[in-house]
């Protein structure tokens, strides 16, 4: 069976985009066993990533649901295409490499509209009214939790904003902190281009933050707090079913720990730190779909498992 369980739980949780990744090695003895036939270790492989995959479609769409139809069909691509790594890159380069690919010429989500903008959406903040928060005695959860539910979605939004690119690489270096070696290998293009457009994307959010959120400028007129209650009563933000605010979620620069670019203007830092301050979401499990999916004669064909 290959690796034993013990040994490959060890990297489930390991952070891909870490300078030193540590679980490169053992990543590519999962792919060996996997097109050799391993069912487990493909589940494993897929346990290693999933989450990281997720938290990057999550980022790209906005809604949950989108966020796990995107990455179940990035792991189909991936599994599908196992057996043409041919290990001219680290595995990681290969397989996000794919992901980039996948979320940037994916169809379009219901979330991206033609019209999203950071002219449309500070409009559309502007237009939000201002009301005292609910009494917390209405409210079938913690209203901290709505209020940062408020926070998350609306910082989330800010990043549809960004045209694909720009978005995908803002979360690769901003909220991840990927080197600009490993970005540019995950982007295609040069380590020079990867920051240049970074630093772009990057000023684009830190000049509407720093002219419409709170957050980052005390005296801006959009506070959380101020637009919870309006976003309740317009049902955006639905109490019984949080999107985004969880008790338990870690946050991402607990993940992922390692220092990010040191930034020298105040509110660009601000606004990035913000982003890293949101939860890395819990995945669902895609191994338990995975299952289901390869059962299929088709889909046994396509992956030559042996029995």
């Amino acid at each position: 069976m290959g690796y034993s369980r013990a040994k490959r739980s060890e990297g489930r949780m390991a952070n891909p985009f870490a300078e030193e990744y540590v679980s490169e090695t053992e990543d590519q003895e999962l792919v060996r066993a996997s097109v050799e036939g391993d069912r487990s270790s493909l589940e494993e492989l897929i346990l290693r990533h999933q989450a990281w995959i997720y938290n990057i479609a999550w980022r790209m769409v906005w809604h949950p649901d989108d966020a796990e139809d995107v990455t179940q069909d990035i792991l189909i691509k991936v599994i599908t295409k196992l057996s043409s790594f041919q290990g001219r890159s680290s595995f990681r380069t290969w397989l996000y490499r794919i992901v980039a690919n996948h979320v940037i010429n994916m169809k379009k989500r219901r979330s991206e509209d033609d019209l999203y903008s950071f002219d449309a959406y500070g409009k559309s903040i502007d237009q939000t009214p201002d009301y005292d928060l609910p009494d917390p005695r209405t409210i079938p959860v913690d209203i901290r939790l709505i209020v940062e539910e408020t926070r998350i979605g609306c910082m989330t939004g800010m990043l549809l904003c960004l045209d694909r690119e720009q978005r995908l690489i803002f979360i690769l270096g901003s909220v991840l902190g990927v080197t600009d070696r490993l970005g540019s290998e995950i982007m295609g293009i040069s380590r020079a281009n990867f920051r240049q457009r970074l630093c772009r994307a990057r000023r684009r959010m830190t000049d509407f933050m720093s002219e419409k959120c709170g957050l980052v400028r005390e005296r801006n007129a959009c506070h959380c707090e101020l637009k919870t209650k309006a976003l309740l009563d317009c049902g955006h933000v639905d109490p019984l079913h949080l999107l985004f605010s969880t008790k338990e979620a870690q946050s991402v620069k607990t993940v992922a720990r390692q220092k990010t670019e040191q930034l020298d203007d105040f509110f660009e830092a601000r606004c990035q730190e913000l982003f890293r301050e949101h939860p890395f979401q819990k995945s669902p499990d895609f191994v338990a779909s995975f299952r289901q999916l390869v059962a299929s004669d088709q889909f046994q064909d396509i992956l030559h498992f042996q029995h």
